[in-house]
């Protein structure tokens, strides 16, 4: 790491996943963590999402697996379930954390991120809300973003500098300095940008990700659990595909992924009966789920988009984690194992290395054949899907699962 007298600074943008791992990382590193996040306090967007082997595994490794777990509901199984409700065939996912705790969980998204918050702010991370990075300037280096328009004299400008800045030889180690939407400044030894797949840090710092649309809207709403569902189930359609994942004793969420249609916007009242219509089409256990979807407060639709930086993902003392560096589509559920693992590692091989700069080009090397694999991957399944090839989708599925599983 370097070499400071004083405190490790670090800024990170987005309060996510990948965004409040990082932080709680860093922080039980000594590193003085700032969480900056647009969006307001305690806001999730999506209903569900399934904690799969890795994702506990990280989650063990920051001792809040067991909390996730609490949460949500533990299973071990993928059931696939073929266009005419018969089974076909079941995937047991490895057990990383012990043969006595789950290879998965499906938890609520807001339960997750409360964890995560929590854990965050009792290691002393500062969360700040309504606030994203304008700017972005480092030692030596260009400038991103506004242009000429750091002025020091601004409001708050200097007393921010002085409580979440650098002092002393501090300055010697090469810095980031961050311009705030509110206006002011930080000088800080790392920039993590965790903002997600449209990602502001990664345009400031001139790096070039298109963001593919893969043909398909995908579909969640929270239902009652059935009773058969107690693992994950995934149902081939004529058309679309379907599946459940519970989320706790009582409830779970239904997805559905609408293939070869335009990526819009619906008007909310449409929501529920437009995907009880949708779910209607598919075998007796689906249209049950389906029969149980209320009203639009309970559904989103999301278009699934992908991503993947090309190249290095960091510059100097700054760096693209989580979905701002890889966006792999939902079907191979590792989104959140993916953006996880990031926040961990990152702080590990900043610990190993004696510079910020080293340690986040390690950690890139580290990390990009395992997330390009996979978003690779759930193009792949994307396409398999869409043309109705599910068989063939199943055993790339499987794949991803038992190379998730190696250590990250």
């Amino acid at each position: 790491m370097d070499r400071y007298r004083g405190t490790r600074t670090a800024v990170v943008v987005g309060g996510g996943m990948a965004g409040l791992t990082a932080a709680t990382a860093l922080a039980r590193r000594d590193w003085q963590v700032e969480v900056v996040e647009l969006g307001p306090a305690r806001a999730t967007s999506g209903w569900g999402l399934c904690l799969t082997g890795p994702a506990l595994r990280a989650l063990d490794e920051l001792g809040l697996a067991d909390a996730c777990l609490a949460e949500g509901y533990g299973m071990g199984v993928i059931t696939h379930v073929d266009v005419d409700g018969e089974p076909a065939g079941e995937v047991a996912l490895p057990r990383l954390i012990g043969a006595r705790r789950p290879a998965t969980a499906g938890i609520a998204r807001p339960l997750l991120h409360g964890v995560l918050y929590a854990e965050a702010e009792r290691c002393g991370v500062v969360v700040r809300h309504g606030l994203t990075v304008t700017a972005v300037e480092q030692e030596g280096g260009a400038r991103g973003g506004e242009q000429g328009s750091e002025q020091d004299g601004r409001p708050g400008s200097e007393q921010d500098e002085g409580q979440y800045g650098v002092q002393g030889s501090e300055r010697d180690g090469g810095l980031v300095r961050v311009r705030l939407s509110d206006g002011t400044v930080r000088q800080v030894a790392l920039l993590v940008g965790a903002d997600g797949i449209r990602s502001t840090v990664r345009r400031l710092l001139g790096f070039e990700s298109p963001v593919g649309y893969q043909g398909q809207m995908v579909w969640r709403a929270l239902v009652p659990r059935p009773s058969w569902a107690t693992g994950i189930h995934h149902f081939a359609g004529k058309t679309d595909s379907a599946g459940l994942v519970p989320v706790s004793d009582s409830g779970a969420y239904v997805f559905l992924t609408e293939n070869g249609v335009a990526q819009s916007v619906l008007p909310g009242p449409e929501l529920a009966p437009r995907l009880r219509e949708l779910l209607d089409g598919f075998p007796d256990r689906v249209r049950e789920v389906g029969s149980s979807v209320s009203g639009a407060e309970s559904v989103v639709r999301r278009p699934v988009l992908t991503a993947y930086l090309e190249g290095p993902w960091s510059r100097g003392n700054t760096v693209v984690i989580g979905d701002a560096a890889h966006a792999p589509a939902p079907q191979l559920a590792s989104g959140a194992a993916l953006a996880i693992e990031d926040g961990l590692l990152l702080a590990e091989e900043l610990e190993r290395h004696e510079s910020t700069a080293a340690g986040l080009g390690a950690f890139v090397n580290r990390r990009a054949r395992r997330c390009r694999t996979l978003v690779d991957t759930s193009v792949a399944v994307v396409g398999l899907e869409r043309s109705g090839r599910h068989h063939e989708a199943y055993p790339l599925i499987d794949a991803c699962h038992r190379l998730m599983a190696e250590p990250a």
